[in-house]
């Protein structure tokens, strides 16, 4: 699948720009701060529905502005497509023309891997950021993972609110039993998707990460869940109510679940090298595009955000084996020599882009 064009006005800094893509590589260069980030931005939204960046949808309209506009055309092996998106007082999105009523109803039109050099941090910071990786490819996949994940939230909102209220309020524990049957569903549910993943997974790195490193490293991951044995997670939540309840939340379900690598038999976020935090997120991404490939007969769009600076040569070549087989979008604040491979090059600078022939 490759995205054919982009239309902002008035997203980010972009008053009013359209862009012809190549289906192979495009190379978005230019000064920082000039808006390479927004193009890469407004292509997420327009998979995922939501920023990679932006806690707030009216963060992405240009400042004095009410209202923000986003078209992609883009086209897959068996069909055409277009997503329109209109940021205001409220989202409304447009698949092909038609206002979808659920925001999880964009998942699944156009997938993407995105590389960014905050990416590091989905091992070295918490395990939110690792859910957040497994959730955002689940979902692109598994369109109904979405919404069991918003069920999920919402129950647990409840929950916590009615701990606060057994403490504060002396109102019933046992009418925790409600919410209580509902996330042992819902968990149980997540989590064998997230497992399902995790082996997909599992069965790519060790060859990816061997490959990347010329057989010097073995690397291995393994979920932590206590949500596959549905009995035992019941068993749990009973035994930490009186903890929920001192404690106000739920300390136990799918939203505690994490994800660990291991390289040669060594905690990568604690014992791991920069180098071998780069490498592991390289083989985790490249994983992702495997797996999306396999999932759909496609392999999704490859965003790069300014992350090729991140990369030794040798992590570079390996990177570029698979550019070839997928439309990607790079930027960068200088020129790149991506070698043997054709690409299309863009200056971004102050909100506008200006194609090779205006350079």
């Amino acid at each position: 699948m490759w995205i054919k064009s982009i239309e902002l006005k008035n997203f980010r800094n972009y008053k009013e720009q359209k862009i012809s893509l190549d289906k192979n590589i495009n190379i978005f260069f230019g000064e920082n701060a000039q808006g390479k980030t927004n193009i890469l931005e407004a292509i997420y939204l327009g998979s995922i529905g939501k920023s990679f960046r932006a806690k707030r949808d009216n963060e992405m309209i240009n400042i004095g502005k009410e209202n923000s506009y986003i078209k992609l055309e883009y086209e897959k092996k068996d069909r055409d497509g277009k997503i329109e998106i209109e940021l205001g007082r409220k989202k409304i999105i447009y698949y092909n023309g038609i206002k979808l009523k659920k925001l999880s109803e964009i998942l699944g039109n156009i997938n993407i891997v995105i590389f960014t050099p905050d990416d590091i941090e989905i091992l070295k910071g918490g395990p939110q950021n690792r859910r957040k990786f497994l959730d955002i490819m689940i979902s692109q996949l598994r369109p109904n993972y979405m919404y069991l994940l918003n069920l999920y939230s919402k129950t647990i909102e409840q929950r916590n609110n009615y701990l606060r209220q057994i403490k504060e309020l002396k109102k019933d524990p046992q009418l925790l039993d409600i919410w209580d049957e509902k996330i042992i569903e819902y968990s149980n549910k997540i989590s064998k998707y997230r497992n399902e993943f995790i082996e997909k997974i599992k069965n790519k790195i060790k060859i990816i990460h061997k490959e990347i490193t010329n057989n010097e490293e073995e690397i291995e991951i393994k979920y932590i869940t206590d949500s596959l044995d549905i009995e035992n997670f019941k068993k749990l939540l009973k035994e930490r109510r009186k903890l929920d309840i001192i404690k106000g939340y739920t300390t136990k379900g799918i939203h505690r679940d994490d994800f660990e690598i291991y390289i040669n038999n060594k905690l990568v976020n604690i014992y791991g090298s920069q180098g071998q935090h780069r490498t592991a997120i390289l083989t985790l991404k490249i994983a992702e595009l495997h797996i999306v490939n396999e999932e759909t007969g496609e392999y999704p769009i490859l965003l790069l955000d300014d992350f090729m600076s991140e990369l030794d040569e040798k992590r570079r070549k390996n990177l570029l084996k698979y550019m070839q087989k997928t439309q990607v979008i790079i930027t960068c604040t200088e020129k790149l020599n991506i070698e043997n491979l054709k690409y299309k090059e863009y200056k971004v600078k102050e909100g506008k882009i200006f194609d090779k022939e205006e350079i």
